[in-house]
């Protein structure tokens, strides 16, 4: 499992996210705080938060490396 520190400051950041990480079959978290939502789901992102940095949680380690790529810019 890895984790990392992203941004998603506006709605298109979350938009282009989501678009990018529903590409992958693996099970994807973001922690704000206490709580744990779906990195898929458009809805439970704007839920949270957005203006302090998110955690994302990737279940799938063999995966790590193409999510990495896909998700560079959101990275901090």
């Amino acid at each position: 499992m890895r984790e990392v520190k992203i941004e998603l400051d506006t709605i298109e950041k979350v938009k282009d996210f989501v678009n990018r990480i529903s590409a992958f079959s693996g099970d994807f978290d973001i922690m704000s705080g206490r709580y744990v939502i779906d990195a898929k789901s458009v809805l439970g992102i704007f839920s949270v938060d957005l203006s302090k940095p998110l955690t994302l949680r990737v279940a799938n380690e063999e995966e790590w490396e193409q999510v990495q790529e896909k998700i560079q810019k959101f990275i901090l």
